[in-house]
Parts: C-alpha cells; structure tokens; sequence
C-alpha cells in the first residue's frame, strides 16, 4: 500500500506545477534564536517564500537551547508537517534531531550553520562557507594594516561551527604575515553587548591592538561602541553585510564586512525542502556564496539583506 502511495505521489508531483504542489506542504522551522539581527532576515525570508510558493509554515524561537529545540522538532513531527527547516543552537548537538527526522522519515534542511555530523538520507545544508568569510575579511584588514600590526579576534558562540571556521579562516591569512600578531582572542557570543564588554576589557587592561577581526558584524558594532571616540584608531571587520554594518562602512567607521546572503539562504532552505518533498534530489550542501563589501561596493549591497 505505501508503495503503490508512493508511485501514485510521485506522479502527481510530475503532473502538478511547483505553485499546486507546494500548497498542501507543510513545514516546521525552528531557528536558533529570533533575538539576532542576522537570523531575523534569514527567518522573514524564509516567512515571505513560503508565503510565496503557498507553502503552510510554524516557525518556532528555540531561545538558545538545544533541548528546547529538540522538542521542537519532536512537536514538528507529532504534527505531521512534510519537512523540517532547523537553524541549529548547537553545531554540534544535531545528532538527537538527525536520528528524530530519520526514523520519521522527514527530510531535513539545516540553514545557515553547519551541522558537524554527516548528512545522510533526505537531509542538506544550505549556508556559505565560513572559512572563506573569516580569510576575505582577515585580507581585508591586513591591506589596511599595510601587513603589521596586532589584531585581535571577537570570537562567536564557541558551540558554533561558523566560529570556528570564520576565526580559523583569520589565523590562515595571519599566518602568511610575519609582522601580524594576533594579541586577544575571546568570545562575545555573537552579541553586542558582549562585544562592548570585552573589548572595553581589553582597552581597560591596556592591549595594544590595531584591528579587531569579528566573527559577526553584531559584535564588530559592540567593538565601535566601546572604543568611543578611539574608533578611528582600531581597524574594524565584521561578516554578514547587515544594514547596520553597511551604515558603518559607509561611514568610514568599518574596514569591510562579509556578505552573507541571509535573504538568499532562506529561500533556499524552502526551495531544498519543497524539492525534498516532491522526492527530487538536491546536493547536500546548497553553497550560497560570500562576497566581501567595503566602501569601494557597499551601495550594491544596500538593498540586499533588508528585512
């Protein structure tokens, strides 16, 4: 019976146009945290796609915690829904929602952070690479540190694999500078507010620092807001390319940022997951690509990852 439900499916998915389709799909999305700039645009695409494609969507806030987040998903599939979207609290805590997803039989799309475990089956990943973020932005920097200087790097979510990568995507490009040091290295949880606590710690004690690396453009406005007045005295770098951040170079007040298409990878979380659902195949990563932005093409980007 689930066989023959299967070919009858699949054919109607042949016959019926994507828009048709889509209208009877259902998706379960939980995001990280609603609390976060970045994640609020990846979210409200995601929200205006499926508006879009007529799909029917519950998006849930898992505030930061892994359990929480688990539960969600375990609610998504008590509820039925056709595919579940999750933008992971912890990279490394994907395991318990992977086996979930699997042993219901509901494909899986993780967006914007990378799960460290294998993806198997109806599952995908649709982000950017972060690695190349953390070498485009640490270039940028070492060009307007004329290749010396001290740099200090504003770490993310240390349970985060865009952590990781973003700052070893700095040291990679730090490396190839003898006269580049890296003096400080902490995290500010992706925050602003962290962000002006630490690097107000680190003027405090008396660092000699010349630029400031950030793994998000968030905490790189939290290292302006610290140094006051000093601003123009620091080299400043963040990732994402968030209105705010565009203001801030357009200012002068930032050296670069990344451009991370958060508009881009929601659209295609909900475009991988509705193919997943009609049964067609999809790569396993879904690469949207970083660009960097600086004061030579930041206009381009004005208009791009607005709400």
């Amino acid at each position: 019976m689930n066989f023959k439900k299967a070919i009858v499916t699949s054919l109607l998915a042949c016959m019926l146009p994507a828009a048709a389709w889509a209208k009877d799909i259902q998706l379960g999305v939980s995001m990280a945290l609603f609390d976060d700039n970045f994640l609020t645009i990846v979210r409200t695409s995601m929200q205006k796609e499926m508006q879009k494609d007529g799909v029917k969507g519950q998006v849930e806030d898992a505030k930061g915690d892994v359990a929480q987040q688990l539960q969600q998903v375990q609610n998504f599939i008590g509820q039925g829904v056709d595919a579940i979207i999750v933008n992971p609290v912890d990279t490394n805590a994907v395991k318990p929602i992977m086996d979930q997803a699997t042993k219901a039989g509901i494909p899986l799309i993780f967006v914007n952070r990378r799960p460290q475990a294998e993806l198997t089956g109806k599952m995908a990943y649709v982000g950017s690479d972060s690695e190349l973020a953390g070498r485009l932005q640490m270039e940028a920097l070492a060009k307007e540190m004329k290749g010396k200087g001290n740099v200090a790097i504003l770490l993310g979510d240390l349970a985060n694999e865009s952590t990781r990568e973003r700052t070893k995507g700095v040291e990679a490009v730090v490396a190839k500078y003898p006269d580049i040091k890296i003096v400080q290295k902490q995290t500010a949880k992706f925050t602003r507010n962290d962000a002006v606590d630490v690097v107000s710690n680190w003027m405090t004690a008396g660092d000699d620092i010349n630029a400031i690396a950030s793994n998000n453009d968030e905490m790189a406005i939290g290292a302006l807001q610290a140094l006051g007045k000093n601003n123009d005295k620091v080299l400043i770098a963040g990732v994402d390319g968030t209105p705010d951040a565009l203001q801030m170079i357009k200012n002068g007040k930032m050296v670069a940022t990344v451009f991370q298409d958060a508009k881009g990878q929601g659209e295609g979380a909900v475009q991988t997951a509705i193919k997943l659902v009609k049964g067609e195949e999809v790569e396993k990563i879904v690469d949207i690509p970083f660009q960097l932005i600086n004061k030579d093409n930041y206009e381009k980007f004005t208009s791009m990852n607005q709400k």
